[in-house]
């Protein structure tokens, strides 16, 4: 069997923009940049009325958005990311329960109080904290709600 070459988590979100934000402050990742991919979709005829809006100073998905990891190869037309990548798409219904997948945020336990005001600054909120005889971590919760682990 052959492993993947790359991954992305698709994460719903209310606000694809924002939460790409977030995430790539958050973890220091790049915001992907699809205007080039845009502009050729465009030029043939081939994009919705309404699919983008404009952002950064350039046009972006309405619905749609990504960050990936700076260091990971990319596609260097469509700026799609061919490693650790992240994808955020508009959903209607707001999240209502515990996600079922989360992210940790592996920083060492002596950055964590550190790690976790700067992400406060970013629009995170503090859910709880645990110190456990394995391991001592914050869970938090992105601006849409969604839970991760600063440890």
């Amino acid at each position: 069997m052959t492993a993947p070459l790359h991954w992305k988590l698709t994460i719903d979100a209310a606000d694809p923009l924002a939460q790409a934000d977030f995430w790539a402050a958050a973890l220091g990742y790049r915001v992907e940049d699809h205007s080039r991919l845009i502009a050729g979709l465009r030029e043939a005829g081939h994009l919705p009325e309404g699919a983008t809006t404009e952002r950064y100073g350039r046009d972006v998905w309405l619905d749609l958005a990504a960050v990936r990891h700076p260091d990971d190869p990319f596609d260097e037309y469509k700026d799609l990311g061919l490693g650790r990548r992240l994808l955020f798409q508009r959903v209607p219904e707001a999240k209502t329960a515990k996600n079922r997948l989360h992210l940790d945020l592996h920083v060492g336990a002596e950055r964590i109080p550190a790690e976790v005001e700067r992400l406060r600054g970013l629009g995170a909120t503090v859910l709880y904290e645990q110190r456990q005889p394995m391991g001592v971590w914050t869970t938090m919760a992105d601006p849409e709600g969604n839970e991760f682990c600063v440890e």
